[in-house]
């Protein structure tokens, strides 16, 4: 693909031209969604975040970012979110979720993520990685390919699209999915030092912050649950012991990462089975002990490791997990997010007045429309501004 300079678009801005999705007024009838924030030294224009979404899209078995993601987080940098969390991003080519997830096991991912993230700080669009190793998920099957998502390719596959799966026990996830080998400490360790690695590349990629994956039945989840994790060593049987790999990882990632940028954990603060599994009350435990070792967002949602799961879904049914945590003594430093099921400017405003949560992440809406924060402003009778290049399509709105 031949190289594109962007310093060729006139992206000069009018004197009072903030920043795409930014409020042109900010006072007392300011809806709280779009008002600023600053993490440490990254400032958000507003609450609206992109929740990361797998595309699935890599070039090959290469992990690498292709024109699919160049205009998918294009879209999403023009359209008024203040920060888009990128998709799952593996440490390891084995801790891919499917052999087409993007990667950053190789300083050849660099330069790839960095056009995407160059352009979406041409309209102030913060971008994330989210660090990623899918455990006993990964070697599926991508879900919209024939097989259909949620099942093994094996490791013999003629295609190369497959590989033999680890976690913290021999437990398979579901019926679908082959029996992964329990990982060795020499695993774990290699694991860590990925982990450590990949932020290194993320912040030579230009990222604005780093999210560590530890939710939605991943590997970090695969260690936290008791349904997952039976081992009997340092990393299982106690809590203390089951949540050890998580803070091994954290540590690492903080030797490494730019102090001035935040360091935000995803987690899945129900697993959805009952007392036998990983429950709320597990989550705000290590809620706690997060904010102790200094993360600064915690990224709440659920699900995701039991094939048995009962999900009580609904309009905004993850809010009450993420409002547990944030009410929580213990917790006061530590910002929370929440998702799943916003679909309205009216529900994530009343999300953030009620104190629930400090951000709104958004995915399927900003899947159907990449611009969906100008609906957000316009369904709260609020003006923001716009991408220059769209200011003819503008919410006329009466003031």
């Amino acid at each position: 693909m031949q190289e594109f300079n962007y310093k060729l678009l006139n992206f000069e801005k009018p004197n009072n031209y903030k920043s795409t999705g930014s409020a042109i007024e900010l006072n007392e009838k300011t809806p709280k969604l779009f008002t600023p924030i600053q993490i440490k030294e990254m400032v958000l224009r507003n609450r609206v975040i992109i929740s990361p979404m797998c595309q699935y899209s890599s070039s090959g078995n290469s992990g690498l970012a292709n024109e699919w993601h160049y205009v998918h987080y294009g879209g999403f940098a023009k359209g008024g979110a203040s920060m888009i969390i990128m998709e799952s991003t593996a440490v390891l080519p084995e801790g891919r979720i499917t052999y087409l997830d993007l990667g950053i096991w190789s300083d050849n991912h660099i330069a790839p993520l960095k056009k995407i993230i160059d352009f979406a700080h041409l309209f102030d669009t913060k971008v994330c990685v989210q660090l990623a190793h899918a455990g006993r998920k990964s070697s599926s099957s991508i879900p919209f390919s024939k097989e259909g998502g949620h099942s093994s390719i094996s490791p013999n596959d003629q295609y190369g699209r497959g590989w033999q799966q680890l976690s913290s026990s021999p437990i398979a996830w579901s019926d679908q999915m082959t029996q992964p080998v329990e990982m060795s400490i020499d695993d774990i360790k290699e694991v860590i030092d990925a982990f450590k690695h990949g932020a290194i590349r993320a912040n030579k990629a230009g990222f604005d912050a780093c999210e560590l994956h530890f939710s939605h039945g991943y590997l970090a989840m695969q260690f936290l649950s008791p349904t997952s994790n039976t081992r009997t060593d340092q990393y299982g049987g106690s809590f203390e012991n089951r949540t050890r790999i998580l803070f091994e990882i954290i540590d690492a990632v903080k030797k490494v990462w730019p102090s001035n940028k935040p360091i935000l954990v995803r987690i899945s603060a129900e697993e959805w089975v009952g007392s036998q599994g990983w429950t709320i009350e597990d989550s705000i435990q290590l809620a706690k002990k997060l904010e102790e070792v200094g993360i600064d967002w915690l990224d709440v949602s659920s699900g995701g490791n039991n094939q048995h799961q009962k999900i009580k879904g609904g309009a905004m049914y993850q809010v009450p997990f993420a409002k547990s945590i944030k009410e929580s003594p213990g917790i006061s430093k530590m910002l929370i997010s929440t998702v799943g099921s916003i679909t309205t400017g009216n529900q994530a405003e009343s999300i953030l007045l009620d104190n629930s949560a400090d951000f709104i992440l958004f995915g399927r809406p900003f899947l159907r429309n990449p611009n969906f924060t100008y609906e957000l402003a316009y369904q709260l009778n609020t003006k923001i501004d716009y991408a220059l290049q769209y200011n003819q399509g503008k919410y006329h709105i009466v003031s």
